[in-house]
């Protein structure tokens, strides 16, 4: 007869990475894989990911997450491949700011008709 040891199953658990970058156990699965080294995360059938993957390259670096709000909050970027649109606006919300704001050029040189530097007086 079995005995109450033998009937409990033993629970699978995911490592996944949490919000602080570190890693946890969860019951459940991700939803997002990602590069630990690149720092990039995306879906589980990106091509470029599943390229990567064949060559055997990439799974020594593979993370998981719950959730794309987790990926974002340890530092990880969108993929360019199949996530083009967060990419983008990833991209662009990096993007260094003028430092002049909007004044021109702050050159102390002033320049000719032809753009060439002017001698001073």
């Amino acid at each position: 007869m079995p005995s109450e040891v033998d009937s409990v199953s033993e629970v699978r658990t995911w490592t996944l990475i949490g919000a602080d970058g570190r890693p946890y156990q969860s019951e459940r699965p991700g939803s997002l894989g990602g590069h630990r080294a690149r720092k990039l995360y995306g879906l589980f059938t990106c091509p470029s990911a599943l390229r990567a993957i064949l060559r055997g390259g990439y799974v020594k670096n593979r993370v998981f997450f719950r959730d794309e709000a987790t990926a974002v909050a340890a530092g990880y970027r969108p993929c360019a491949v199949c996530l083009p649109e967060k990419y983008a606006a990833w991209k662009v919300a990096r993007a260094p700011k003028p430092t002049n704001h909007g004044q021109g050029n702050r050159s102390s040189f002033a320049r000719d008709e032809a753009g060439n530097i002017a001698k001073p007086n």
